[in-house]
């Protein structure tokens, strides 16, 4: 692994690389694990509990939505008493949520407890990426997001196959009990190996005020709020993806949940490949140039994908588009996030914040309605296209005015 030079932290200790990444990727991973673990069983909870695919899939929805709005509390938190104990706070009530999801009898109670999940689950998101830009900076801030997508990609990888093998000899109910065993293991991993690394001189005390100082701050920077949009919309396409998948595969193509579940992990791998090819050139091409690209290839393919399912394209063909989308996803992700926090240390928590609500909650919010006909192909395609070309527009004018300004040179950021 090549090492990527971090920044000192508090009494002048340095989070060994290896470690921050395994830790770090650990907690950029409840958001897949909250989703993939359980997502081939999908059509059996709808059964279960007798309710429709709209309100099945709305039991992701809601759980993303606390992903979003959970980070509004938690970054500013991170800001004010550092990083490690609202961390551990969120994840612990996140392994009891997952075991509330259990004992669910209705499809009521499993929202609320799916929500409560989410809003738990979002300290370890927003916090990960609070603690990156704590360490790093610049292009090797974005070659740590690279790195970290490693080991938070191994969740959807792994996940909806382990998922689907569950899926042989237990229920959506029992994945729920390993989900909570889970939030215990990655509680037991932070709690070892996650060293404070924001300097108690560094840490703001002005509680509420403070915190809408810092929004305010962020608000009227026009770079930050360009990448906040094209965050919500990659959102959009993404959430799409994946909340109409399980149904557009298993039900409009006829695939089994174990076929689903291999298939959703080659595209978790693309999505890590891009990842790491933008970890290999990004020092020698910029954040900048390295966002744009990744945004116009995923916006392409993401075209690509609606006029195969408008031509009646098989299988095959939707699985290419939707695997070289994620993998042009991967590219410019990192990138995004990098250029969005470069001017904001001091506030990084409440940045992070930021940038994860409008990913986690936009999409939750659209792509229900997008699928209010059915989880067809169609509305997946379609939302798919719409979103990516939103998010590669905003990206391409984002580069130029960053070239224009002269103010971050994308050959040296």
């Amino acid at each position: 692994m090549t090492a990527v030079s971090p920044a000192p932290t508090t009494g002048g200790r340095i989070m060994s690389v290896r470690r921050s990444v395994l830790v770090l990727g650990a907690l950029e991973a409840f958001g897949p694990l909250s989703m993939d673990l359980y997502m081939p069983t999908l059509p059996q909870l709808a059964a279960s509990l007798d309710t429709s695919d709209a309100l099945a899939q709305a039991t992701m929805s809601v759980c993303m939505i606390g992903l979003g709005l959970g980070q509004l509390v938690a970054g500013p938190l991170s800001d004010r008493f550092g990083r490690r104990r609202p961390l551990l706070i969120g994840i612990a009530l996140f392994a009891l949520f997952s075991l509330a999801c259990v004992f669910a009898p209705t499809i009521e109670l499993l929202l609320l407890a799916r929500l409560m999940q989410g809003l738990a689950g979002s300290a370890g998101v927003v916090i990960s990426l609070a603690i990156a830009r704590d360490l790093y900076s610049g292009a090797e801030l974005s070659r740590m997001l690279s790195l970290l997508i490693v080991v938070g990609a191994t969740a959807p990888i792994v996940a909806p196959i382990v998922g689907g093998q569950l899926a042989l000899f237990m229920d959506w109910r029992g994945i729920f009990g390993v989900l909570a065993c889970v939030g215990v293991a990655i509680f037991v991993l932070a709690f070892a190996g996650l060293r404070e690394t924001l300097p108690t001189e560094n840490r703001h005390s002005g509680g509420f005020r403070t915190t809408t100082s810092h929004v305010r701050l962020l608000s009227r920077d026009r770079l930050f709020l360009m990448i906040l949009i094209a965050s919500a919309a990659a959102g959009v396409a993404f959430f799409s993806y994946l909340s109409m998948s399980s149904f557009v595969l298993q039900d409009e193509f006829g695939l089994s949940p174990q076929q689903f579940s291999l298939l959703f992990a080659v595209n978790a791998l693309a999505n890590m490949a891009g990842s790491q090819l933008s970890r290999l050139v990004v020092r020698r091409h910029g954040p900048a140039r390295t966002y744009l690209t990744g945004q116009a290839v995923a916006a392409v393919s993401a075209v690509g994908l609606l006029v195969v399912v408008l031509a009646g394209g098989g299988v095959l063909a939707v699985l290419i588009a939707l695997c070289l989308f994620l993998f042009s996803a991967g590219i410019g992700g990192p990138n995004g996030t990098t250029l969005a926090l470069g001017g904001h240390a001091e506030r990084a928590g409440t940045a992070s914040a930021l940038l994860g609500t409008a990913m986690f909650v936009a999409g939750p919010v659209i792509a229900p309605l997008a699928a209010l006909g059915g989880a067809t192909a169609l509305a997946m395609s379609m939302t798919i296209a719409i979103a990516t070309v939103i998010s590669a527009t905003l990206a391409w004018t984002i580069v130029r005015s960053l070239l224009r300004r002269q103010s971050l040179d994308p050959m040296r950021t």
